[in-house]
């Protein structure tokens, strides 16, 4: 939390990023006084003093509000120069002013893009920037058939130019009236030289191959918006709401709220996330994880808005509202994902302005040298010869870098749109850079390389005779945590008709398990850690151990010990993830809570390296922190609330479908949207082969820079051959990212299996 003139602000990213954000915006508009938001119900309001252009403000919000979605807004922040406060979910931050400034403003509201309107605009600008590219294109070309000396060469090259350099008008008026420049500045600067010196063609040329890459960088921007839109489609608008007298109402499904009972018919789509109360059915959850196979649902099984009801009539309970659904999360991953940067990119951006400035000063010292020293002739037309101007032009077109603009977010961009189509969602580049690099998989045992899906097979009581009892206390308990253990023992009261009890003053302990107070007083619930206090000691002296590959929980009260035994499965694709990573040179390791001969009996069946077991959180974060030490690039894979701190430690955090926990999907940089741990080669797969592009894009473009630069200081490249090459090497490093979207999973899953496009080509090099 924290302060700015006694106004706080709560925000879940860090201060710096929201002080750029709406700090910025905030002083870069000067009518404008504060600005309110509430970003769970999408509303944004922006206080006004004197006259203002709602629609060059709305333009320029959106460019805002595009950046901060899919943030939720719970952190802290404080903003330089801005006072900030929070009411209720509503987050103000407002210029410092005199005390009636306030009283003068007039508050707009505005409206905040949704997914299908930046579908709906990202679609129209790659077109709009595609016509003019053509009609850029087109008068080049006409005007380079016509014979020498016509009348209409001029004017069709002048619409040419105009066409190809709109855009870059636009772009380069904004970014100085910030007081930046970037390589639209450069662009039209030569441009504009090659018409003073008559080289009207080479200027046409440079911009309607410099719009053409625009519009192809545009159009990979377009697929992710394709697949958020896509998402943003599935989510159901009504919900058939039951009433306490048992009638039934369409309501919104806005106006849902936690406890509501809903019905579901089938081939109705599920309104939110809920727990089926009632009936028996089938999901088809393609829309959250790619795969179409139907999945279960009976009574107790959770179910996720936007997924499919396929025969049965069900009844459920809303467990979270529509906002805070697995489908919702997952739009505003991708949403965050495309405006989160690469550390290369955000490299190469820090750089813009001093390059652009850079290559300025350099091509002015190259002229002054080529006409003072040198004595070629100044400003002699391009029909005359190589003047010093015309090689000052050339140089600048050659040195200007586009392509090494372009060449990593296009990469990052169609590695996310790959990714989504197939139920990997990556938060930003630097997920996709980092995970190509790790040379460390850590791994959470149940619900990651097990199913998860745990069955309790045998309950114990100590005396013997209370099995029932035990099984009573430890569904009463297990009824309030969403942990696997605890889903499977309370499934089993559930099946046995076990009648529950209040549990007050409920708490979790992280590591342990949990405790609460109920009518036969403080119960707890959990591993054998909690065995460890001297009072339990001389009962754990006399119970024998469990049996390998068997799971335990430990039910204690005053006058009662009972251990209930489950067995998991070992999920389908393990061993081969983990050949694999090993094949690849990956060293895997299991991290894991449960006791050590249950663990050690999974890790020897799939071969994994390397096992720990009986870690509390802290030391999950410990044994990362170590591994770190020694200069390992680090991934950790999990899905439960006790993996949340490891992942948020490891270089890379990878969460285990729509069904983790809310605390291991917020600080996942990847999430695998099936329980499926296969898809953690796809996502590698997909990581490296950006990587490589990436390497590939930088190599392009770098070379086209350094070896045409050197080349121009001789004076004897053409401007037309410069400008081949520089906007060349930028279409390349843009047509080379868009291979990814083609790129073929690994064949650890088969693509119709996974739900994979078939026909996919194959992987690329």
């Amino acid at each position: 939390m924290a302060a700015a003139g006694g106004i706080v602000i709560m925000t879940s990213h860090s201060p710096s990023a929201w002080q750029e954000l709406l700090a910025h915006f905030l002083a870069s508009q000067p009518n404008v006084g504060a600005i309110r938001l509430n970003p769970h119900q999408r509303q944004v309001e922006l206080a006004t003093l004197g006259e203002v252009d709602p629609v060059v403000l709305q333009t320029r919000l959106n460019e805002l509000l595009r950046q901060l979605d899919g943030q939720v807004l719970q952190g802290t922040s404080g903003a330089a120069k801005t006072q900030a406060s929070k009411e209720a979910q509503t987050i103000l931050l407002q210029k410092p002013s005199c005390p009636t400034a306030p009283s003068l403003w007039r508050w707009r509201q505005f409206q905040w893009p949704d997914p299908t309107t930046m579908e709906r605009e990202s679609d129209l600008e790659w077109r709009t920037l595609a016509f003019q590219a053509s009609l850029c294109g087109l008068c080049l070309l006409v005007a380079t058939l016509l014979p020498a000396g016509s009348q209409w060469h001029l004017p069709l090259l002048s619409v040419s130019i105009l066409a190809g350099g709109w855009d870059a008008a636009i772009d380069t008026w904004e970014q100085l009236r910030r007081r930046r420049l970037d390589v639209h500045f450069l662009m039209l600067a030569v441009a504009a030289g090659a018409c003073a010196i008559g080289a009207w063609s080479e200027g046409a040329l440079l911009l309607f191959l410099f719009s053409t890459s625009g519009a192809i960088e545009h159009l990979v921007l377009n697929r992710t918006h394709r697949e958020i839109s896509a998402l943003m489609r599935a989510a159901p608008k009504q919900a058939r709401k039951v009433l306490p007298d048992g009638s039934r109402r369409d309501v919104a499904v806005s106006e849902l709220q936690n406890g509501d009972i809903l019905e579901v018919r089938p081939s109705e789509l599920f309104a939110a996330d809920a727990v089926i109360t009632r009936g028996e059915s089938a999901a088809d959850e393609s829309t959250l994880t790619g795969e179409a196979e139907a999945v279960p649902k009976s009574m107790g099984a959770e179910v996720f808005g936007g997924t499919l009801n396929l025969w049965g009539l069900v009844e459920m309970r809303v467990l979270r509202p529509p906002g805070e659904s697995a489908l919702a999360r997952i739009i505003a991953l991708i949403e965050h994902a495309q405006h989160a940067r690469a550390p290369s990119q955000r490299f190469t951006e820090r750089f813009g302005t001093p390059y652009t400035l850079v290559t300025l000063g350099v091509v002015l010292v190259a002229f002054l040298v080529w006409w003072l020293v040198l004595g070629v002739e100044p400003w002699a037309q391009a029909s005359e010869g190589a003047s010093a101007f015309y090689r000052a032009m050339t140089l600048l077109v050659v040195m200007s870098p586009c392509a090494l603009v372009l060449s990593i977010p296009s990469a990052i961009l169609a590695a996310i749109a790959w990714g989504a189509r197939r139920g990997i969602l990556f938060r930003g580049g630097a997920a996709i850079e980092n995970l190509a690099r790790v040379t460390v998989v850590a791994m959470d045992k149940t619900g990651t390389l097990t199913e998860g899906n745990l069955r309790v097979s045998h309950v114990e009581s100590f005396p013997d005779g209370r099995e029932g009892e035990v099984l009573r206390l430890a569904a009463s308990l297990d009824a309030h945590s969403n942990h696997p253990v605890a889903r499977a023992i309370a499934l089993a009261g559930r099946e046995q008709q076990v009648e529950l009890l209040e549990v007050s003053s409920f708490q979790s302990l992280p590591g342990m398990g949990s405790r609460g107070e109920t009518t036969r007083g403080t119960v707890y619930v959990g591993n054998r850690r909690l065995m460890e206090h001297a009072q339990w000691q001389p009962w754990l002296a006399k119970i024998p151990e469990t049996g390998a590959g068997q799971s335990e929980v430990w039910v204690l009260c005053q006058d009662l010990v009972g251990r209930i035994q489950l067995n998991d499965r070992i999920r389908e694709g393990s061993r081969a993830v983990l050949n694999e990573l090993r094949n690849a040179g990956i060293r895997t390791v299991m991290l894991t809570g449960d006791r050590h001969n249950a663990a050690t009996e999974v890790a020897r069946q799939l071969g994994v390296a390397e096992v720990r077991s009986g870690l509390k959180p802290e030391e999950k974060v410990a044994a990362i922190e170590a591994m770190t030490a020694e200069g390992q690039l680090v991934a950790m894979v999990g899905d439960g609330v006790n993996d949340a701190p490891s992942l948020a430690r490891a270089d890379v955090s990878v969460a285990m479908g729509a069904r983790g926990s809310d605390a291991a999907l917020e600080q996942a940089d990847v999430i695998l949207m099936q329980d499926r741990i296969e898809k953690l080669l796809w996502a590698r797969h997909i990581s490296v082969q950006a990587s490589r592009v990436i390497r590939q894009n930088l190599a392009i473009s770098l070379g086209s820079v350094v070896v045409m630069a050197l080349a121009s200081l001789t004076g004897r490249v053409p401007l037309s051959l410069g400008v081949l090459t520089h906007e060349g090497s930028t279409v390349l490093v843009c047509l080379n990212a868009l291979r990814l979207l083609l790129t073929r999973p690994p064949m650890a899953i088969s693509p119709v299996e996974a739900g994979a496009t078939p026909g996919a080509s194959s992987g690329i090099g």
